[in-house]
């Protein structure tokens, strides 16, 4: 999870599809529009630990918008473990 904030927040697209399951990964990304990450934060984590092969994040990503503004993504997303690399494979976003 935080190699993906990471990855948003840097605007590095390869690394960002790289964490991305294969059978919901897009063909490519388009971060022109990318707000300003500011911070991560993990609300809430089930499974994902050394034995298991699936895992739930949940986390609120602080961004700034290019008014000014502040938003939050908050999101509920799962992930699973491949040849020992955790991969996103989808979220739900929460209001």
């Amino acid at each position: 999870m935080r190699a993906r904030f990471a990855a948003f927040r840097d605007g590095d697209t390869d690394s960002l599809l790289a964490t991305w399951h294969p059978s919901t990964r897009p063909d490519s990304l388009d971060l022109t529009d990318n707000p300003t990450w500011r911070r991560l934060q993990i609300v809430d984590v089930v499974d994902g630990g050394p034995d298991h092969a699936a895992g739930i994040v949940e986390f609120r990503a602080t961004y700034l918008n290019p008014e000014g503004s502040i938003g939050v993504l908050h999101e509920r997303s799962r992930f699973i473990r491949e040849d020992g690399r955790w991969l996103y494979v989808e979220g739900t976003v929460s209001d």
